[in-house]
């Protein structure tokens, strides 16, 4: 075996693995390196987030819950629209948790704010304690979707609303490539705008929208707890 083989064959070894060291940490963020991608996703989020979020109203004295809050950063933007009422962020990676109560420090030391550890699979609230649910960038590591999208509409009032956003989906722009990077790397679910809608409406959820902005291959999905 040559120099230049073994040269491109370590190369080749060590990009393989930096690559599966980040994709795993994109499902659970741990330790040093997770911390420092929860803070990156706090900025790399942000146009996502804000798209996304211009499909719900946030009221001034909202109670909002964040699902898979990563650093905080979302948490953060909504209570500065929530300004009278409180928001509550879950993530089940410990190294998430820790960003987002120091992104949130002085709002946490307020009052305003709160952050913790769960699952998604079984959160402690109880029933009907939201106005609004967000999930941004996380339902597709959801263990069990269809129950998990359940557990949310458990939390929200009658007329709360859950609202998805993401930016991948399938029969989106270079699906061809996202497809094998969501499902075989990341082990995620991967829904078209159809399916987002169907499993949804399958939770028990009404007045159903979904969204997309297809030249950043983005999709909304909005779902409103009903009276009953």
């Amino acid at each position: 075996m040559t120099e230049a083989v073994v040269r491109r064959f370590l190369t080749t070894t060590l990009a393989n693995a930096a690559a599966y060291l980040v994709f795993r940490q994109c499902r659970r963020p741990t330790g040093w390196f997770g911390r420092r991608l929860a803070s990156a996703m706090n900025v790399g989020h942000g146009p996502l987030t804000a798209w996304g979020l211009k499909h719900v109203r946030i009221e001034r004295d909202s109670h909002v819950l964040d699902i898979g809050c990563g650093g905080g950063q979302t948490i953060r933007t909504i209570a500065a629209a929530a300004t009278a009422g409180h928001v509550d962020g879950v993530d089940y990676s410990s190294a998430s948790v820790a960003v987002a109560r120091r992104t949130n420090a002085g709002l946490i030391a307020s009052g305003r704010v709160a952050v913790q550890e769960a699952t998604v699979s079984r959160m402690p609230f109880a029933d009907g304690a939201f106005d609004l649910i967000t999930a941004i960038e996380t339902h597709y590591y959801w263990p069990d979707l269809p129950n998990d999208l359940r557990e949310a509409r458990r939390l929200l009032k009658p007329h709360g609303r859950l609202v998805i956003i993401a930016e991948a989906y399938k029969g989106r722009r270079m699906d061809w490539l996202y497809r094998p990077v969501m499902r075989l790397l990341l082990r995620a679910t991967y829904l078209s705008v159809d399916e987002h809608r169907a499993a949804l409406i399958e939770a028990g959820f009404v007045a159903v929208e979904v969204y997309i902005e297809p030249s950043r291959g983005w999709i909304c999905a909005v779902g409103m707890r009903p009276e009953a």
